[in-house]
């Protein structure tokens, strides 16, 4: 403790944690699958704490991994066995400094959680429409580090869609004051979004002007049955003409994933009975209306039971109330908590096309069974706006051990497939630590030239969050 001795009078004995106990939390991942050693793990009250401990971190040449809470899923706020890196939680920074209903917008500090934000938004009859299954415990100041994507990208844009201004301290410990809730400012060039995304490896996001938006007047959700990947395809064409910017969310899902979630949690059921129940692939579809209910439920209908007339859509479950429209979403939000349950998968969150989703699941299905007979896909994702969760289970063919030992090769053959569709590794879970090697191959080499330079002149010590996102010494 005393070589921190500056730290514990700066921050508080209390909010310097040392002892391995206090640690534990803070050094593991939310998977389980990443298992580091801090030299402690700091806690600072407000942007100024912040700041003087980059400085020191600087000063001292220590690593420095910030951290939201800690629900990430590819190890980018994870030390490394060393011991050396202090992580620095942002869970004190929870202010929502001030809304501003004229303007649309809600400066909020970076330890805020994402659903108290929204609660924020709701109270004063806006919405903030960033929606992740991880709600509940995940950090505004992550889900920015990471470009978080979640439910409602299809009408509302990723993370960086959302944020107009940041506060971000540097690493050198000076302090970006740019919280400016401007829609126009074109004033060189776009730092907001060179921060956005950057895992923490470039500087510390502490604070963000939000965009909020009107909340709407209705919302009608239906889960769809569909005999095939191409026909869910389809139906997502009928409901952007038939829906446009009204249409909110469209996610696909395999009929083995949404039995796990019962297999799971025995307290949820499945809408659908009989051959319906039985069919490949099923989609949560969901409209967001502005004039009125009536409105709502004529323009669902009707695109629905078009949908349904043309063969399109075997069946569908409308939700006929607030309450049935959250079961329908409670299933699908509870699958990765399903998978992470029945034991280990190997996650692949990729984006391709949308107009090639059918054709990329069916040649990168076939490509994994000739590698490993009888391996488990669970497949599931956002199909409007082309991000795939494509992951694989050892099922009753394998151990966990097997699984894990082919992951290597497992990742290859997909990312291979990925690349081949002219798609992307890491669609919205950013890349720390578990793709950070991949990226050389699957990524334009000019493109990791400037991502190396940018981190060498923002980072030249590569004391934030060294290790992640980008390996700073590779050829």
């Amino acid at each position: 403790m005393e070589e921190l001795s500056e730290l514990v009078t700066l921050l508080g004995v209390e909010h310097v944690l040392t002892e391995s106990g206090l640690k534990a939390q803070y050094e593991e991942d939310w998977r389980g699958r990443y298992h580091g050693v801090a030299r402690a793990v700091v806690r600072p009250a407000n942007t100024e704490q912040v700041a003087q401990v980059v400085r020191w971190c600087a000063q001292h040449q220590v690593p420095l991994i910030p951290q939201g809470g800690n629900t990430g899923l590819c190890g980018g706020a994870t030390p490394d066995q060393s011991a050396q890196a202090i992580i620095l939680s942002t869970e004190r920074l929870t202010k929502i400094r001030s809304i501003d209903t004229d303007n649309d917008t809600m400066v909020v500090e970076a330890g805020c959680i994402l659903q108290n934000i929204q609660q924020a938004a709701d109270e004063v009859d806006r919405l903030f429409p960033l929606s992740l299954a991880a709600e509940g415990s995940c950090t505004i100041g992550g889900n920015l580090a990471t470009n978080a994507g979640g439910t409602q990208v299809l009408r509302y844009g990723n993370a960086r869609d959302l944020v107009l201004g940041l506060e971000v301290v540097t690493a050198q410990g000076e302090v970006m004051h740019a919280l400016r809730g401007l829609r126009k400012d074109n004033t060189g060039y776009d730092l907001r979004n060179l921060f956005i995304g950057s895992e923490g490896t470039l500087g510390i996001i502490t604070a963000a002007t939000l965009k909020l938006y009107p909340q709407p007047v209705a919302q009608r959700t239906a889960m769809l049955a569909f005999e095939s990947v191409e026909a869910a395809i389809q139906m997502l064409g009928l409901a952007r003409q038939g829906f446009g910017p009204a249409l909110t969310g469209f996610e696909l899902m395999a009929r083995n994933c949404l039995e796990a979630v019962v297999e799971c949690y025995p307290e949820q059921r499945l809408p659908f009975q009989g051959p319906s129940a039985e069919q490949p692939w099923f989609a949560l579809l969901e409209l967001s209306d502005s004039e009125s209910a009536e409105h709502a439920r004529e323009r669902f209908e009707e695109v629905l039971g078009a949908a349904i007339e043309q063969g399109v859509v075997v069946d569908a479950i409308i939700a006929e109330s607030g309450s049935q429209s959250d079961a329908l979403w409670h299933l699908r939000e509870s699958i990765p908590l399903a998978e992470r349950a029945l034991g280990t998968g190997i996650k692949h969150d990729i984006s391709v096309p949308v107009s090639a989703f059918g054709t990329f699941i069916e040649q990168t299905n076939r490509a994994l069974q000739e590698f490993m007979p009888n391996i488990e896909h669970m497949i599931f994702g956002h199909l409007g706006d082309g991000n795939l969760h494509y992951n694989v289970m050892s099922g009753q063919a394998y151990t966990e051990q097997e699984l894990v030992a082919k992951q290597e090769e497992l990742s290859n053959l997909v990312h291979d497939a990925v690349l081949s569709f002219g798609g992307s590794i890491s669609a919205e879970h950013g890349v720390g630590q578990l793709k950070r090697d991949w990226l050389p191959r699957y990524k334009d080499p000019v493109e990791i030239s400037l991502m190396r330079r940018i981190k060498q002149a923002l980072d030249p010590q590569n004391i934030m969050n060294p290790g992640k996102v980008i390996a700073v010494d590779q050829d």
